[in-house]
């Protein structure tokens, strides 16, 4: 049985080996072309890594074109304006404000009635002063008569003595009562004196009840309201604050000491306002006072700039922004100032402030320069193997962005 199960027809036993050997041969087809694949693959990222090592990094540069044009170079700080001439109006005596006569912005001459303090008790004061001044000139009347009468005593003793009928006793006291009635007579007027100077204060110090402006201006401030009370006794308490004249003011501005050497008196200056932002205003520079001010361990310099305001749009206290211009150049070859802050080799910024790099075909060639005045933001080339139209570098980017040598001449391939 198993012998004859074994044992398969002839025609069966072709069939299966055929299979077989075909099955065999696909699985061998497969296993070369799997092999084809991976070795075509293999090449193509061997030539792709062979073409971009070839190429090398690819590097943006951003440049900008050299220009020719005009440049001031200036100076910038902020100030802040103020009359010509400010007064401050004050008391020099106390009381009571019984009425007030301006306002702000009221118009005022010198000598005009601003306000008044309640004059009753000075008033009384004067009243006292006349009395005791009628009292010491009576006592001057008083002491002259005594006076009189200790000369005609004097006179009579002295012929009694003569006649051996008054004694030397009698004379002597007769001569000193006439020395005391004439001493008597000094002090009393001391006394009037007194009274009289006592008098002349009162009457001044009423007439400081009356608060009056000292020039022809404008009430800027006002500081007092009716029925309030100013005491004056250790410093006049400030009542009204006048500017002078306010078609004429005055820009204090704050200039740093690293600039101030630049600003000199008599220079133009310009400065605008936030209250008219597409307004400039021109003054010239008065004086760089030599008061230093230090805040926070910054010092300052002073410089006060004159300018005129004949339409009254600037007013007292603003805040300004000037300008001073130092120096100029008309048809100026200008350079950004970003091109002599980059460099390839990423130096410290600042580190050659002579040396730009120019775009020559596609790598940046090094060119060195010499600089003149700069608006902080373009600087002025004086010198040098450089045109306008030429493309300085500020900046670059990408992963080759060093330079491959340190050279004069960075060796970059751009794509």
């Amino acid at each position: 049985m198993r012998n004859s199960a074994a044992r398969a027809p002839p025609g069966l036993s072709y069939a299966r080996d055929r299979h077989t050997r075909c099955t065999r041969l696909a699985r061998v087809k497969r296993r070369w072309w799997l092999l084809a694949l991976a070795a075509v693959g293999v090449g193509g990222a061997i030539a792709v890594v062979s073409v971009v090592s070839a190429r090398g990094p690819q590097i943006r540069y951003e440049t900008v074109e050299a220009r020719r044009g005009d440049i001031v170079a200036k100076v910038t700080a902020t100030g802040t304006l103020s009359a010509l001439v400010t007064v401050q109006v004050g008391s020099q005596v106390s009381g009571r404000i019984l009425a007030i006569y301006v306002d702000y912005n009221s118009p005022v001459h010198k000598g005009e009635l601003l306000a008044k303090i309640d004059p009753s008790l000075f008033q009384a004061a004067v009243g006292q002063a006349e009395a005791n001044l009628t009292a010491a000139r009576g006592n001057l009347v008083k002491a002259r008569a005594a006076a009189v009468n200790a000369d005609a005593q004097l006179a009579r003793t002295q012929s009694l003595f003569q006649n051996a009928l008054a004694s030397k006793q009698d004379l002597d006291t007769a001569q000193a009562n006439d020395k005391t009635a004439h001493a008597d007579i000094q002090a009393a007027e001391g006394q009037v004196e007194q009274a009289t100077a006592a008098l002349r204060q009162t009457k001044t110090n009423l007439g400081y009840t009356n608060i009056v402006s000292p020039v022809d201006g404008t009430v800027i401030s006002r500081n007092v309201d009716v029925g309030q009370t100013v005491a004056a006794s250790f410093q006049s308490p400030v009542l009204f604050t006048i500017a002078e004249d306010l078609h004429k003011m005055q820009v204090d501005t704050n200039v740093a000491e690293s600039d101030v050497g630049h600003v000199k008196a008599g220079m133009t200056a310009t400065f605008t306002v936030d209250a008219y932002p597409g307004r400039v205003f021109t003054g010239t520079v008065r004086q760089v006072r030599n008061a230093p001010q230090t805040v926070q361990n910054v010092v300052t310099y002073d410089a006060v700039i004159d300018v005129a305001n004949p339409d009254l749009a600037l007013k007292p206290g603003m805040t300004a922004n000037a300008t001073f211009a130092y120096a100029e150049a008309h048809d100026a070859l200008l350079v950004p100032n970003a091109a002599f802050l980059w460099h390839p080799a990423k130096m410290a910024a600042g580190s050659d402030q002579r040396t730009v790099w120019v775009m020559r075909g596609k790598a940046p060639e090094r060119v060195t320069v010499t600089v003149g005045i700069s608006d902080g933001t373009n600087t002025e080339v004086h010198s040098g193997p450089l045109q306008a139209g030429d493309r300085v570098v500020i900046d670059a980017s990408g992963p080759g962005a060093a330079p491959a040598a340190s050279s004069g001449t960075p060796h970059f391939r751009v794509l």
